[in-house]
Protein backbone atom coordinates (compact mmCIF):
# COMPACT_ATOMS: atom_id res chain seq x y z
CA UNK A 1 0.00 0.00 0.00
CA UNK A 2 1.09 3.43 -0.79
CA UNK A 3 2.56 5.46 1.93
CA UNK A 4 0.22 8.24 3.18
CA UNK A 5 1.65 11.85 1.62
CA UNK A 6 2.71 13.89 5.07
CA UNK A 7 3.54 16.93 3.43
CA UNK A 8 -0.28 18.83 3.41
CA UNK A 9 -3.03 19.15 5.55
CA UNK A 10 -5.99 18.70 3.89
CA UNK A 11 -7.44 18.08 0.68
CA UNK A 12 -9.83 21.62 1.27
CA UNK A 13 -7.66 23.53 1.54
CA UNK A 14 -6.19 22.42 -1.59
CA UNK A 15 -9.47 23.14 -3.31
CA UNK A 16 -9.73 26.21 -1.81
CA UNK A 17 -6.40 27.39 -3.48
CA UNK A 18 -7.62 25.88 -6.74
CA UNK A 19 -10.70 27.91 -6.73
CA UNK A 20 -8.99 31.07 -6.14
CA UNK A 21 -6.54 30.53 -8.77
CA UNK A 22 -9.81 29.98 -11.20
CA UNK A 23 -11.02 33.07 -10.24
CA UNK A 24 -8.18 35.59 -10.90
CA UNK A 25 -7.87 36.36 -14.52
CA UNK A 26 -4.25 38.03 -14.02
CA UNK A 27 -0.99 35.84 -15.22
CA UNK A 28 -2.78 33.12 -17.09
CA UNK A 29 0.38 31.09 -16.56
CA UNK A 30 0.51 31.25 -12.65
CA UNK A 31 -3.03 30.24 -12.74
CA UNK A 32 -2.95 27.19 -15.27
CA UNK A 33 -0.32 25.76 -12.63
CA UNK A 34 -2.42 26.46 -9.42
CA UNK A 35 -5.75 24.88 -11.49
CA UNK A 36 -3.90 21.68 -11.23
CA UNK A 37 -3.98 22.28 -6.60
CA UNK A 38 -6.34 19.41 -6.77
CA UNK A 39 -7.19 16.20 -6.40
CA UNK A 40 -9.64 15.48 -8.83
CA UNK A 41 -11.93 12.31 -8.18
CA UNK A 42 -10.33 9.10 -9.24
CA UNK A 43 -6.64 10.42 -8.27
CA UNK A 44 -4.88 7.25 -7.06
CA UNK A 45 -3.62 7.86 -3.92
CA UNK A 46 0.48 8.07 -5.31
CA UNK A 47 -0.53 10.38 -7.10
CA UNK A 48 -2.24 12.58 -4.91
CA UNK A 49 -0.55 16.43 -3.70
CA UNK A 50 1.68 15.99 -6.81
CA UNK A 51 1.87 19.53 -7.73
CA UNK A 52 5.18 21.18 -7.62
CA UNK A 53 7.05 24.48 -7.82
CA UNK A 54 10.37 25.64 -9.65
CA UNK A 55 9.96 28.94 -6.78
CA UNK A 56 7.64 30.21 -4.25
CA UNK A 57 7.48 33.48 -6.64
CA UNK A 58 5.42 31.08 -8.32
CA UNK A 59 2.37 30.58 -5.45
CA UNK A 60 0.07 33.64 -5.20
CA UNK A 61 -1.70 32.51 -2.04
CA UNK A 62 -1.61 33.71 1.70
CA UNK A 63 -0.02 30.47 2.65
CA UNK A 64 3.15 30.24 0.12
CA UNK A 65 5.86 29.50 2.36
CA UNK A 66 3.85 26.51 3.81
CA UNK A 67 2.75 25.13 0.14
CA UNK A 68 6.59 26.14 -1.11
CA UNK A 69 8.09 24.05 1.46
CA UNK A 70 5.73 21.36 1.05
CA UNK A 71 6.36 20.78 -2.81
CA UNK A 72 10.08 21.34 -2.16
CA UNK A 73 9.58 17.82 0.26
CA UNK A 74 8.26 16.01 -1.98
CA UNK A 75 10.74 16.61 -4.66
CA UNK A 76 13.88 17.30 -2.34
CA UNK A 77 12.98 15.23 0.75
CA UNK A 78 16.58 13.76 0.73
CA UNK A 79 18.32 16.99 -0.16
CA UNK A 80 18.53 18.68 3.28
CA UNK A 81 20.51 21.74 1.91
CA UNK A 82 18.42 22.66 -0.13
CA UNK A 83 14.86 22.26 1.92
CA UNK A 84 16.25 24.61 4.68
CA UNK A 85 17.74 27.09 2.37
CA UNK A 86 15.97 30.34 2.97
CA UNK A 87 14.26 31.09 -0.46
CA UNK A 88 13.53 34.96 -1.36
CA UNK A 89 11.27 36.86 0.26
CA UNK A 90 10.43 35.14 3.28
CA UNK A 91 12.07 35.81 6.55
CA UNK A 92 14.38 33.72 8.32
CA UNK A 93 12.09 33.07 11.63
CA UNK A 94 9.15 32.74 9.43
CA UNK A 95 11.26 30.23 7.09
CA UNK A 96 12.04 27.94 10.72
CA UNK A 97 8.90 28.78 11.91
CA UNK A 98 7.32 26.48 8.72
CA UNK A 99 9.67 24.42 8.74
CA UNK A 100 8.64 23.55 12.29
CA UNK A 101 5.01 23.20 11.49
CA UNK A 102 5.89 20.68 8.68
CA UNK A 103 7.76 18.42 11.35
CA UNK A 104 5.14 18.20 13.36
CA UNK A 105 2.84 17.33 10.37
CA UNK A 106 5.31 14.47 9.72
CA UNK A 107 6.14 13.36 13.04
CA UNK A 108 2.01 12.63 13.59
CA UNK A 109 2.15 10.32 11.00
CA UNK A 110 5.51 8.72 12.64
CA UNK A 111 3.83 8.32 16.13
CA UNK A 112 0.72 6.73 14.69
CA UNK A 113 3.26 3.73 13.27
CA UNK A 114 5.69 4.14 16.50
CA UNK A 115 2.25 3.20 18.99
CA UNK A 116 1.92 0.07 17.16
CA UNK A 117 5.27 -1.80 19.09
CA UNK A 118 5.70 1.45 22.11
CA UNK A 119 2.97 0.63 24.34
CA UNK A 120 2.09 1.43 27.93
CA UNK A 121 2.62 -1.78 28.92
CA UNK A 122 6.50 -1.97 27.08
CA UNK A 123 7.14 1.62 27.60
CA UNK A 124 5.72 2.76 30.73
CA UNK A 125 7.84 5.23 31.12
CA UNK A 126 9.44 8.29 28.39
CA UNK A 127 13.49 7.18 28.49
CA UNK A 128 16.35 7.85 25.65
CA UNK A 129 18.93 5.10 26.56
CA UNK A 130 19.86 5.78 30.05
CA UNK A 131 17.81 8.91 30.32
CA UNK A 132 14.28 9.66 31.73
CA UNK A 133 11.87 12.53 30.89
CA UNK A 134 9.03 13.67 33.13
CA UNK A 135 5.90 14.56 30.95
CA UNK A 136 4.84 18.25 31.11
CA UNK A 137 1.50 17.72 29.68
CA UNK A 138 -0.42 17.23 33.20
CA UNK A 139 -0.29 20.66 34.58
CA UNK A 140 2.76 19.61 36.55
CA UNK A 141 5.92 17.14 35.14
CA UNK A 142 5.38 13.72 36.34
CA UNK A 143 6.13 10.16 34.77
CA UNK A 144 4.04 9.53 31.42
CA UNK A 145 4.55 6.49 28.94
CA UNK A 146 6.71 6.72 26.21
CA UNK A 147 3.72 7.41 23.61
CA UNK A 148 1.89 9.64 25.81
CA UNK A 149 4.79 12.06 26.11
CA UNK A 150 5.28 12.15 22.27
CA UNK A 151 1.29 12.83 21.88
CA UNK A 152 1.37 15.40 24.46
CA UNK A 153 4.56 16.95 22.96
CA UNK A 154 2.88 17.37 19.84
CA UNK A 155 0.00 18.66 20.99
CA UNK A 156 2.03 21.04 22.72
CA UNK A 157 4.08 22.02 19.54
CA UNK A 158 0.89 22.49 17.76
CA UNK A 159 -0.72 24.64 20.17
CA UNK A 160 2.98 26.72 20.15
CA UNK A 161 2.64 26.58 16.32
CA UNK A 162 -1.19 27.38 15.37
CA UNK A 163 -3.28 27.56 18.63
CA UNK A 164 -4.07 30.50 20.17
CA UNK A 165 -0.38 30.61 22.06
CA UNK A 166 1.00 31.32 18.58
CA UNK A 167 0.40 34.70 18.78
CA UNK A 168 3.07 35.71 20.99
CA UNK A 169 5.28 33.68 18.41
CA UNK A 170 3.92 35.25 15.56
CA UNK A 171 3.74 38.45 16.96
CA UNK A 172 7.59 38.18 17.81
CA UNK A 173 8.45 36.72 14.46
CA UNK A 174 6.34 39.59 12.71
CA UNK A 175 8.20 42.95 15.18
CA UNK A 176 11.40 40.63 13.96
CA UNK A 177 11.02 40.41 10.74
CA UNK A 178 9.84 43.96 10.32
CA UNK A 179 12.73 45.37 12.19
CA UNK A 180 10.35 46.98 14.82
CA UNK A 181 11.72 45.05 17.87
CA UNK A 182 15.06 43.85 17.18
CA UNK A 183 14.82 41.58 20.23
CA UNK A 184 12.16 39.41 18.98
CA UNK A 185 14.41 36.90 18.05
CA UNK A 186 15.32 36.34 21.49
CA UNK A 187 12.21 35.52 22.30
CA UNK A 188 11.02 33.64 19.56
CA UNK A 189 14.22 31.83 19.56
CA UNK A 190 12.99 30.83 22.99
CA UNK A 191 10.12 29.37 21.92
CA UNK A 192 11.75 27.41 19.14
CA UNK A 193 14.21 26.13 21.56
CA UNK A 194 11.78 24.26 24.00
CA UNK A 195 10.15 22.70 21.33
CA UNK A 196 13.27 21.60 19.95
CA UNK A 197 14.52 19.96 23.13
CA UNK A 198 11.14 18.35 23.73
CA UNK A 199 10.37 16.73 20.42
CA UNK A 200 14.04 15.70 20.03
CA UNK A 201 13.08 13.17 22.80
CA UNK A 202 10.20 11.60 20.70
CA UNK A 203 13.30 10.80 17.71
CA UNK A 204 15.90 9.76 21.10
CA UNK A 205 13.28 7.24 22.23
CA UNK A 206 12.34 5.53 18.87
CA UNK A 207 16.16 6.02 18.06
CA UNK A 208 17.34 4.02 21.43
CA UNK A 209 14.58 1.91 21.99
CA UNK A 210 12.42 0.89 18.49
CA UNK A 211 15.84 0.73 16.83
CA UNK A 212 14.24 -0.65 13.23
CA UNK A 213 11.92 1.53 12.95
CA UNK A 214 13.68 4.53 13.61
CA UNK A 215 16.05 3.37 10.57
CA UNK A 216 12.93 2.56 8.48
CA UNK A 217 11.39 5.64 8.77
CA UNK A 218 14.73 7.88 8.52
CA UNK A 219 15.42 5.66 5.27
CA UNK A 220 12.10 6.93 3.93
CA UNK A 221 11.57 10.26 5.07
CA UNK A 222 14.98 11.95 6.44
CA UNK A 223 13.08 13.36 8.98
CA UNK A 224 14.95 13.29 11.68
CA UNK A 225 18.20 14.49 9.32
CA UNK A 226 15.97 17.34 8.43
CA UNK A 227 15.24 18.28 11.83
CA UNK A 228 18.33 18.39 13.50
CA UNK A 229 20.32 20.29 10.70
CA UNK A 230 17.72 22.64 11.35
CA UNK A 231 18.41 22.47 15.47
CA UNK A 232 22.04 22.88 14.40
CA UNK A 233 21.17 25.53 11.55
CA UNK A 234 19.55 28.10 13.79
CA UNK A 235 21.56 27.02 17.26
CA UNK A 236 18.30 25.74 19.24
CA UNK A 237 20.26 23.11 20.89
CA UNK A 238 23.27 22.46 22.60
CA UNK A 239 25.37 19.28 21.15
CA UNK A 240 25.30 17.85 23.86
CA UNK A 241 21.63 16.94 24.24
CA UNK A 242 22.07 15.61 20.74
CA UNK A 243 22.59 11.87 21.75
CA UNK A 244 21.78 10.25 18.69
CA UNK A 245 24.69 9.10 16.62
CA UNK A 246 25.35 10.78 12.83
CA UNK A 247 23.77 8.28 10.81
CA UNK A 248 25.50 6.14 8.59
CA UNK A 249 24.87 6.99 4.37
CA UNK A 250 23.32 3.30 4.10
CA UNK A 251 20.98 3.97 6.20
CA UNK A 252 19.53 6.21 3.94
CA UNK A 253 20.58 5.13 0.87
CA UNK A 254 18.79 1.78 0.36
CA UNK A 255 15.52 4.33 0.37
CA UNK A 256 16.50 6.12 -1.96
CA UNK A 257 16.70 3.75 -4.66
CA UNK A 258 13.63 2.39 -3.39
Amino acid sequence: MAKPDTTSTSTSTTTTTANHALSSPHNPQKNNKQQLMMNLPGTREEDCFGWTFDSIEEITTPHAAQQYLQSQVRIRRFDIDSLIRQPRGVGRLAWLYEHMRQVCIELGFYISLLRKECTESRCPVMRAGEATYYCAGHGHPRPCSAIGYAVHTIDYAVQQLSGSSSSSLLAAIDAEENQINPGGELLSLKHFQSMVRRLYRIFAHAYFHHRDLFEQQESATYLYARFVRLARKYELTPESLVTIPDLPAAVAAASVAS
